[in-house]
């Protein structure tokens, strides 16, 4: 007997690319194993069609350039092409996102926070938003860097080793605590 796994549709985060210069292709295809939906820019496009990668939908204003057939297109209309991606899976009922980047401007994101679960891939770190009280499981001596700017933290499972950034201190749960309704941290992959 043999074992199957069924994939409903939007089950697995949605796959927002807008770049991938500092993205392994390894990587890549282990944000692929479960066929997500793949949305990207024009000229994200070029790249993952390089890669043999079915493209499903494209941010752009421009329509001049479809590299595949079958592929729907999002008008990013005054929007920047980000907001325009991230309002149109939030409308289509997407719960969460991967988006893997070349370049990070966390205003982008910031408003979405509360709307789709987001996991942003830049430069070899995994970033995301997390709320107070925040809690999660990692080895010692593990790098976690606090992005966003914040008035008050507080701890534990960590010691500060540089300005926003820590290192755990045992395997086991470390705890985050602060006044703002969310902050950007990142992990390294």
């Amino acid at each position: 007997m043999s074992s199957h796994h069924i994939v409903r549709e939007k089950q697995e985060p949605a796959l927002l690319v807008l770049g991938l210069d500092n993205f392994p292709e390894e990587q890549l295809g282990q944000l692929l194993e479960w066929s997500p939906t793949v949305i990207t820019t024009l000229h994200t496009a070029e790249k993952l069609n390089s890669y043999g990668i079915k493209i499903d939908w494209i941010v752009t204003n421009d329509e001049s350039q479809v590299l595949q057939s079958d592929i729907k297109l999002v008008p990013a209309g005054k929007q920047t092409l980000v907001k325009a991606a991230l309002q149109y899976l939030i409308a289509q009922n997407y719960p969460a996102v991967n988006i893997i980047t070349d370049e990070l401007a966390l205003t982008e994101y910031a408003g979405f926070s509360d709307k789709i679960s987001l996991v942003i891939f830049n430069c070899g770190k995994r970033i995301f938003p997390v709320t107070p009280g925040f809690s999660k499981w990692k080895p010692t001596e593990e790098t976690i860097e606090v992005i966003s700017p914040f008035n008050h933290l507080d701890y534990t499972g960590l010691k500060n080793i540089g300005e926003k950034l820590f290192k755990t201190t045992g395997d086991g749960f470390f705890t985050l605590q602060f006044d703002e309704p969310f902050l950007f941290i990142s992990e390294e992959l």
